[in-house]
């Protein structure tokens, strides 16, 4: 299972959205370039990005992206507002690793999977789950579209992975958040990257034992120290104890 460091960055800052919500974040004070640079140090095969203000249509951190996509070190996994064909082939065409995709896939399905054709393994969907239906537009509007058959709709698609993410969900309630994203990795033929799970590093432990679950999102656990890479990076690894048969 891999982990993918996360990083959310708004106006130039490294920033934790509760809910999605734009105008509350929770900055924490610290250099993303430098951040980034540290996961490759601790050993990380990749990274997740998050550009903010990218879901409202601004522009103002694209220096910064390209900056981290640069100089990270590893391939960077690159999600933010990207709305249109050309906007996701121009980030791939700056070095972005892989394009995460949620409102347009919604919204124009045909065309993520054109680009799923003709950039096998880099485009990677955003299924962010609210009261059983997709949510669009950076969790701010609930579409009529049940994640189920927003995941059958992509079947045959050669997509690198599906980051799963409950919204509904309270920040401490794993329990639950685990019973849906599991839910949902079983509908899927395509590698699923679970999403706000993770908050110390046996939450990783359980979920190697999860089908279908190639991988995790941490973020702000490692700005929290709740979870320190390494020891997350060394659990992904390690395979799930065996269980003794019963005869």
């Amino acid at each position: 299972m891999l982990i993918y460091p996360t990083i959310e960055i708004q106006d130039g800052r490294c920033v934790s959205l509760d809910k999605g919500r734009l105008d509350e974040p929770l900055i924490w004070h610290v250099d993303p370039v430098g951040m980034a640079q540290s996961f490759a140090k601790a050993g990380a095969e990749w990274m997740h990005l998050t550009d903010v203000d990218g879901i409202t249509g601004n522009a103002r951190n694209a220096e910064l992206v390209e900056t981290i996509i640069r100089k990270a070190g590893i391939p960077v996994q690159l999600g933010g507002g990207f709305r249109s064909r050309d906007g996701v082939e121009r980030w791939i065409d700056k070095g972005a690793g892989r394009i995460v995709i949620g409102t347009l896939a919604a919204q124009e399905p045909d065309i993520v999977k054109q680009l799923a054709k003709y950039h096998p393994d880099q485009i990677v969907l955003a299924l962010d789950v609210w009261n059983g239906h997709v949510m669009i537009d950076g969790w701010r509007r609930q579409s009529a579209i049940t994640p189920e058959d927003f995941i059958a709709e992509f079947e045959d698609v050669p997509l690198a992975a599906i980051i799963i993410t409950d919204i509904d969900s309270d920040i401490d309630a794993v329990d639950g958040r685990l019973g849906v994203i599991s839910g949902l990795a079983a509908h899927s033929r395509t590698p699923v990257i679970a999403s706000g799970v993770v908050r110390t590093v046996d939450d990783i432990a359980r979920l190697k034992y999860i089908p279908n679950i190639s991988g995790a999102l941490v973020g702000r656990a490692l700005f929290r120290k709740t979870v320190e890479l390494g020891a997350a990076l060394l659990e992904a690894r390690r395979g799930p104890e065996k269980v003794a048969e019963f005869i």
